[in-house]
Parts: C-alpha cells; sequence; structure tokens
C-alpha cells in the first residue's frame, strides 16, 4: 500500500531554517554480529569474499536462464568495492546499448537516437550500483535506484504531483572522472572503483550475499536499451534481465528481510526486482557448462579478459576500506572514535588523514586540524546515536560516511561507519564539496569561466530566479537540501505545471541521464570516458568538469562532481566560509540531520566556527519565484535517536 505524500515546500508563513519535522522515514532495522570490543557499538563485517570458482558460478547460472529466455546477454560481476570480477559475453548478445537521452544534453552534441554505448558499460555499472548501494542491512538493486532518482516518488501515472525521489541525483556518482575513485590497472584491487557510467538506474541487477554480508552484485545487459523504468508501480513485463539476474544469485541470495521491498520511506515500499522465483526457466542448481556458450572479454580500464577473479573481502586494507588503528588515532590522524573506518590506499595507508585547510591564500584564518577533527567527531558520534532509516533489522544504527573540506575542495577528512553503503563514500565528498562551491565567493566566476555555455547559463538563471543579482558570489549560505529544491524539474519540487528550478532542465528535456547542472558539469567527462572505452581514445582525467583550476592547485572545487539531494553544510568562521562537511549513506533525513548537527555540536565544543548565521542563510531568502516562499536549510527527522526521546533536534540552531 502506498501512502502518497505532499509535497514538502516551505511557504512564506512558515520559514523553516532548520526543519525539524516531516522527515516520516520508517525506522527500520541492528546488523548481523560479529564480536567486537565492549567500546563498539557497530559490528565489523566478516572478512568474506567471492571466491573465483563462485564467479564462474554466478556466471553459468545466468547464462543458463538468458539461454532458456532466448535473450543472449552481457553478464558482469562485481566485489563490494567495485573491482569486476568477470564480464561475459554470450554468443549473439547485442555488443552495444542506448542511451535515450535527448539530441544534446549539457552542450555536447550526440546521435539523434541517443548515446550508443558498449554493452559491457551498462552490465558494469548496473552491478556496482546493486553491491555499492547495498550492505548487511539493507539490499537494493538498479530497480531500488530507478525508484529513488526520479522526477516523482514513485514514477507512476497515477502519482505524479509527488516530490522527487529521495536520492534524487545520486546516479550521477562514482563517475569515471571522480578524483576520490580508483582505477583498473592503477590501484591495485583497493576501491571503492569508478563506474563507467556513474550509478544505473536501469532494472537488471541484484547484490550477492554470503553469511548475510554482502560480497558483489552481478549486472545483465541484453536488451540493448539502457534506460530507466517508467512506472515503478506497476509489475515490468520486460523484465528478462531481472529475471536472469535472479538466476544469477542462487545460492548467493540477498537475505529476504533486508531486501528492498521490505523498506520504506515516507510510506512508499521500495522495488527490488520484478522477478520471482516461478519466473525462472532455467533450473540455476543445475547451470550449463560455459564452454562454446560465449568469452569474458576485456573492457578497457575495468578488466582484462583473461580469466574470472576473486573478490576481495571488505573492511581488509587489500579492499580500500579498514578500520583505523590506536596509533592513528594517538597521532590525531583520525577521530578517536573506535568504529572509525577509513579509506586506504594499495600500502594500507590512510588517504585522507585529518588536516588544516589549504585555503590560506583564500581565507584569512583555514580550518585548523583540531576544528575539523572536533567537527568530524562530533557528527560521527550524532551517527552512531541515530536511527537508521534504510537498514534492517528495525531500530539499526544509522552507518554513513563522514568528509570534510576547505573552500577549494581539498579533503580535509574522510571516515565511515563499518558497513555503510559504498556509494555514500564519493557521495559524501560531492555534497561537502557541493555546498562549498555554492557559498562561495569563486562560484560564479569558476561557472561562467568553465567553458561550456551551457553550465554558465545556470549563473543568470539562479540570479533571476532568486532576484538577487550577487548570488554565487559569497552572500548567501547554501545547504545541500535547498540546492537540491533548486534543482528540481518542478517548483516546488513535485507540483507539476508550475516552472522548473533554476538549476534544473525544463520537464520537457529532462530525464535521469540530463538533469540540469548536475550533468552539465560533468558530461563532457562522460562522452570523453565512453570514446576512451570504445574507441581507446583519451580517457578522463580524475578530474571532473571544466572548471578553472584553484590556483596553485592544479586542482577544481568539484573534482568528483555536484551532489544535489540533502546531507551537505557550509561551515564558517564568523562571516567567512572556511570549509563543508557532507553526510551520505543513510536517509535525507538522517544524513542532514548528522551534517547539521555534527557541525553545531563540533562549533560549541571548539568556540571558533559553525553554522552560517541566520541571516546569510538561502533559507533567509523569499523566493520571488514562489510568491515569496523560502527554502528549508535543513531538515531532521522525528524522534531521530535510539538513548532518548528528543524531539525537534535541530530546531532553533
Amino acid at each position: 500500500m502506498l501512502r502518497l505524500r505532499i509535497p514538502a515546500f516551505v511557504a512564506a508563513t512558515s520559514l523553516l531554517v532548520a526543519s525539524c519535522g516531516g522527515g516520516g522515514n520508517d525506522a527500520t532495522p541492528s546488523d548481523p554480529v560479529t564480536p567486537t570490543t565492549p567500546t563498539d557499538l557497530y559490528a565489523r563485517p566478516q572478512a568474506v569474499a567471492l571466491t573465483s570458482d563462485e564467479v564462474s558460478r554466478v556466471v553459468a547460472q545466468a547464462v543458463g536462464e538468458a539461454q532458456a529466455r532466448g535473450l543472449p546477454s552481457m553478464i558482469s560481476v562485481v566485489d563490494r568495492v567495485g573491482n569486476v570480477l568477470a564480464v561475459y559475453r554470450m554468443n549473439g548478445a547485442n555488443p552495444t546499448a542506448t542511451i535515450p537521452i535527448p539530441a544534446t544534453a549539457g552542450g555536447v552534441a550526440f546521435d539523434a537516437q541517443g548515446v550508443t554505448i558498449p554493452a559491457e558499460m551498462g552490465a558494469i555499472a548496473k552491478a556496482i550500483t546493486a553491491a555499492y548501494l547495498s550492505s548487511a542491512g539493507n539490499a537494493f538493486t538498479s530497480r531500488t535506484a530507478s525508484d529513488i532518482v526520479q522526477q516523482h516518488f514513485p514514477l507512476a501515472p497515477n502519482t505524479v504531483g509527488l516530490e522527487s525521489g529521495p536520492l534524487f541525483g545520486v546516479q550521477f556518482s562514482s563517475l569515471p572522472c571522480s578524483d576520490l575513485t580508483r582505477r583498473f590497472g592503477v590501484d591495485g584491487m583497493t576501491g571503492p572503483k569508478r563506474s563507467p557510467l556513474g550509478l544505473s538506474a536501469d532494472p537488471g541487477s541484484v547484490p550477492l550475499y554470503k553469511d548475510g554480508f554482502v560480497v558483489g552484485a552481478v549486472g545483465i545487459m541484453g536488451d540493448g536499451v539502457y534506460g530507466a523504468d517508467d512506472n515503478a508501480i506497476a509489475p515490468d513485463a520486460n523484465n528478462d534481465e531481472e529475471v536472469i539476474a535472479l538466476a544469477a544469485s542462487h545460492g548467493f541470495e540477498a537475505p529476504a528481510t533486508i531486501q528492498a521491498n521490505r523498506i520504506s520511506i515516507d510510506g512508499t515500499q521500495l522495488g527490488f526486482i520484478d522477478a520471482r522465483a516461478s519466473d525462472l526457466k532455467s533450473n540455476p542448481a543445475s547451470p550449463p557448462a560455459l564452454a562454446g556458450t560465449g568469452n569474458l572479454i576485456p573492457v578497457r580500464g575495468y578488466y582484462d579478459g583473461t580469466a574470472m577473479l576473486a573478490g576481495t573481502p571488505f573492511g581488509t586494507a587489500a579492499s580500500g576500506y579498514r578500520n583505523a588503528t590506536d596509533a592513528e588515532r594517538a597521532a590525531g590522524a583520525v577521530i578517536a572514535n573506535p568504529d572509525a573506518f577509513i579509506l586506504v590506499d594499495q600500502a594500507g595507508n590512510n588517504r585522507y588523514p585529518i588536516r588544516a585547510g589549504t585555503d590560506g591564500g583564500d581565507v584569512a584564518q583555514p580550518l585548523t586540524a583540531a576544528e575539523v577533527k572536533a567537527i568530524q567527531e562530533e557528527a560521527f558520534t550524532v551517527m552512531s546515536r541515530a536511527r537508521g532509516a534504510i537498514r534492517q533489522p528495525q531500530d539499526s544504527r544509522m552507518q554513513a560516511t563522514i568528509a570534510l573540506v576547505d573552500t577549494r575542495g581539498q579533503v580535509l577528512a574522510l571516515a565511515r561507519a563499518p558497513d555503510a553503503p559504498v556509494f555514500g563514500t564519493d557521495v559524501a565528498l560531492q555534497k561537502a564539496r557541493t555546498v562549498a562551491f555554492f557559498s562561495d565567493p569563486h562560484a560564479a566566476a569558476d561557472l561562467t569561466a568553465s567553458g561550456s555555455a551551457d553550465v554558465a547559463g545556470y549563473v543568470q538563471k539562479l540570479r533571476d530566479f532568486l532576484a538577487n543579482q550577487n548570488a554565487l558570489t559569497g552572500g548567501i549560505a547554501f545547504a545541500n537540501r535547498p540546492i537540491g529544491l533548486l534543482a528540481r524539474p518542478y517548483f516546488p519540487d513535485g507540483e507539476v505545471g508550475t516552472p522548473n528550478g533554476p538549476l534544473s532542465r525544463p520537464i520537457a528535456n529532462f530525464n535521469p541521464f540530463s538533469t540540469g547542472l548536475q550533468s552539465a558539469l560533468i558530461i563532457g567527462n562522460l562522452a570523453q570516458h565512453i570514446g576512451y572505452v570504445q574507441n581507446g581514445t583519451a580517457d578522463t582525467p580524475a578530474r571532473c568538469t571544466t572548471l578553472p583550476d584553484v590556483a596553485g592547485s592544479g586542482a577544481n572545487r568539484l573534482q568528483n562532481g555536484i551532489q544535489i539531494f540533502p546531507g551537505g553544510m557550509p561551515i564558517y568562521r564568523g562571516t567567512t566560509l572556511v570549509g563543508a562537511i557532507g553526510v551520505s549513506g543513510d536517509g535525507i533525513d538522517q544524513d542532514d540531520m548528522v551534517s547539521f548537527l555534527g557541525l553545531y555540536k563540533g562549533g560549541l565544543r571548539v568556540g571558533t566556527v559553525g553554522h552560517a548565521a541566520q541571516a546569510m542563510r538561502i533559507s533567509s531568502v523569499a523566493i520571488p519565484a514562489a510568491n515569496g516562499g523560502f527554502l528549508p536549510y535543513a531538515q531532521c527527522p522525528v524522534a531521530p535517536f535510539l538513548d532518548t526521546s528528543e524531539q525537534n533536534a535541530c530546531q532553533g540552531k
């Protein structure tokens, strides 16, 4: 049963500087337990992984069902951190797929029928999506992703008028140009690896589990179209790829209790797959021999095609994620919390130790390492007290990634809960960089100097919408939630018949592959990467967008793109922007709360930095296009904590 939501734009009579009400996310469930020390609040992921024989079995099970359905397919298997373990092309499989986007998008011209990509790119992206969105507490697929990134949630003919998906925009994360994601052939088996197309909204993937822990995923590309589902509440008649994925997962199924259809957001049940065991035309328990059915194929930048590989156990240094050590905590390189996990390089070294701001040329008093540590520690503490929104069983602790940056987008700290979904690693950094960028005095000049007329045009669109010709020059503090609302194809969000937000494309030109400023910033990188995989031309650098370099840094402020759903706050020293915090991995109200309260409490602890003054926040700017309405700055969930009945945790801060 669907409970329809009311669009939540805040009218002039109900200005919310830091809204705490109305999140409404159903509290959902403690994770598979492994031994922990008395001071730990979180269970550690078990060091389990797919073996090469198991990968071969997954592929054979997919082949058997694809043969039975007469749909020769491209099959990809990845581990939890995105390492490609197999790409198998069945004999007769369509070698390409079409992305149904407009003839032009983001100023880059494409064929009028849409972009044609190697089918293996779609299969890999689908698999990475299911692996990255899943954890020991939730199992999501690319169908789940389709539900949560569309202009209405859920998208269906009878749901017009509902708000957009809660993770609207997440498809443009883990991008091939991201400076956070790792690369095949360069970084060994450490992750998280980049996805060739970002996260996928095309159904046809499922996560793979062993002993209750996610160890990877399988993605299927067979129908020649890399798209999205346009009717989330009706069974999908074209679900062959999902049935093949279901067969592939035999013996590695996600526990039924944590599958997406057991999790609801604001009363709306999420989708997992439109396939059931009764749909199978093969017997996965007795898959065919692979000889003669197809071949492993190399995929430039992702997989060498010589053998089916074993996965890397998540949570070990080899995977790129591990628990911080006592020595690192004692040295102040990471927060004191014993549950904190960090990202590491091939040598096992912390990629993002706590450090001071690098922006002394732009800011009189950059963030100090002590300030960074205080904010991150307080945010981690808030997270560890919070009730998760997307985790089973009910009343599980929230798990997410927390990132801090300076005004140049340079990473000052990154830590996460042990079993936080992998997708949030890149997204937390995107959120922090996004709010720092929009709040920065250089934003308008950087966008104008990007070299893209499409990108530059959004400066004037936003200024006209706000009736403020000085917007994007540092006078307004932007949090992620209001940025996201300004980037919706309807404004107020979901209300059909109203104009689009100034950072979005008009609804007539909108789809999940072409959203507005977010896609315009990176569409050139994506086009370049498609050419690289397909033809061997130059690859995109590990540097999203064509914004100008920050002087002397060789980097731009949006090195992994922007993100347009809640969970990021700018950090101020008085009226001066000095950085930002981003949080991602759970419900959007939970992410918002951790970033908001983490900054607030960290600021109180050090007494030198904190939130923007109320008068500076975008929530204090009347929106003429909405007849004087105001945007919320943050929104916290109702009764968010496991250890107290406190309500309205963000109000008045």
